[in-house]
């Protein structure tokens, strides 16, 4: 396999700047450019020459040894001073020996998976560290991460394959007297398995949810100052407001961390009846966009909402400015109501977080609702009696793939491309 290299830490100007090698050569390219390296998972300050004697850095050298890095492989890390120039030299130098080659994106972690350092699970959990923004993301990233849905997955995988071990036997000593009634014991573990799938499905939402960020719609007629709350909630002009009814055409996104959530305002086009083709693309626009949303918050200025609220949407009086007795009014023009309301926001949607799974994609959702289909299935067979038994275990055995192809083990080669592209060249 190639020894791959790659900066880790962002580029440009920093204080220090990480170069990781990963690979058979790992430590030979280090001792080329350091002259030695001190114990594996032990750090020295080295001096680094070009192949010529050109002084390039002074460095922390950090090596791992295979079966202990990150990879699985015999790994480097050289900790250098975060110039532009530096890193440059550095790379060049790297680029010139024999067996090296600049690693492509993600390339590290593929490895680590090849390695069984990490499983897919773990993978994409990481993927989402990476890319998390706020307290609720980073939490929910790092169970992911630890292998939490990786331990839950081999703990439903050990039960369909005792389940269907029982099953089994009962094929293997058809002609004889099995001296166990097996059913029992195969319906008490499906039936377990099951529950807790369902209720880990329950969850994904809600975990995916917290991966991409709620949405809240801000919905209500033209000109009622949606626009307003928006600039308001977000602390600038994302959108732009005027007296003239129908200013918003499209939907206006904001991104908000709320209580540790994300969290994505939407400034909807005001909904009326219109005449105007392109305000009423808008308004159609926003009546779907209000709909998928999770949460809604309808501005009302006299008029009975347009869209019927439900669940938990908040319906509010607007211009509270021009209204100062109204109960329950807020105006994104003097402030008055918005700390009650992103109070309120926040805390619906952390009610709403409290259900959250350990299985963030859907691609996990797709993957456990298939287990369960093919586990009614195997029961359905089960009770129909012991004629059926070879077709039950054939059905948990399609069960125990659909979890396998949780934390990559099966049908998951389509989707590594994917997955490791939109990691760093670096990770």
């Amino acid at each position: 396999m190639d020894t791959i290299y790659a900066l880790a830490s962002a580029p440009g100007k920093a204080g220090v700047a990480v170069i990781r090698l990963s690979g058979p050569e790992a430590w030979a390219a280090g001792r080329t450019l350091a002259g030695s390296l001190p114990v594996a998972r032990q750090s020295a300050v080295r001096r680094l020459t070009s192949a010529d004697g050109t002084h390039l850095d002074e460095a922390l050298v950090l090596p791992f040894a295979e079966g202990a890095s990150f990879t699985g492989e015999e790994s480097l890390e050289l900790h250098l001073h975060g110039s532009p120039a530096v890193i440059a030299a550095v790379l060049r130098e790297l680029s010139l020996q024999p067996g090296l080659r600049p690693a492509e994106a993600g390339e590290f972690t593929r490895r680590a998976l090849e390695n069984n350092r990490l499983d897919l699970a773990q993978v994409e959990g990481l993927a989402d560290l990476i890319d998390a923004e706020t307290e609720a993301q980073r939490r929910q990233a790092l169970r992911v991460l630890s292998g939490e849905l990786g331990t839950r997955a081999e703990g439903w995988r050990r039960d369909l394959i005792r389940a269907a071990a029982l099953i089994e036997a009962t094929i293997d000593f058809a002609d004889e007297e099995v001296p166990v009634d097996v059913t029992p014991e195969v319906t008490e573990l499906l039936t377990g398995v099951r529950d807790s799938l369902r209720a880990e499905i329950d969850g994904t939402r809600v975990a995916e949810r917290i991966r991409t960020g709620f949405e809240v719609a801000i919905v209500g007629a033209p000109n009622v100052g949606k626009s307003t709350l928006l600039n308001a909630l977000a602390g600038r002009e994302a959108a732009i407001t005027s007296e003239y009814a129908g200013t918003t055409r499209d939907v206006i996104e904001v991104r908000m961390d709320l209580g540790g959530l994300p969290v994505t305002l939407l400034d909807t086009a005001g909904i009326r009846d219109t005449d105007d083709y392109v305000e009423a693309i808008g308004v159609e626009r926003a009546r779907e966009r209000a709909r998928l949303a999770d949460l809604r918050v309808f501005l009302l200025d006299g008029d009975a909402p347009d869209l019927e609220p439900e669940g938990q949407d908040l319906v509010l009086r607007a211009k509270a400015d021009l209204h100062p007795d109204a109960d329950n009014a807020i105006s994104g023009k003097t402030g008055q109501g918005i700390s009650t309301l992103v109070a309120r926001v926040t805390e619906i949607l952390s009610a709403r977080a409290a259900g959250i799974g350990i299985a963030t994609r859907e691609r996990h959702r797709i993957a456990m609702t298939r287990a369960i289909a093919t586990m009614e299935d195997a029961q359905l067979r089960i009770d129909m009696g012991p004629d059926m038994a070879d077709l039950a275990a054939e059905e948990l055995r399609t069960a125990i793939r659909a979890l396998d192809s949780l934390v990559g083990r099966v049908d998951v080669e389509n989707l590594l491309d994917e997955i490791f592209s939109s990691f760093c060249i670096g990770k």
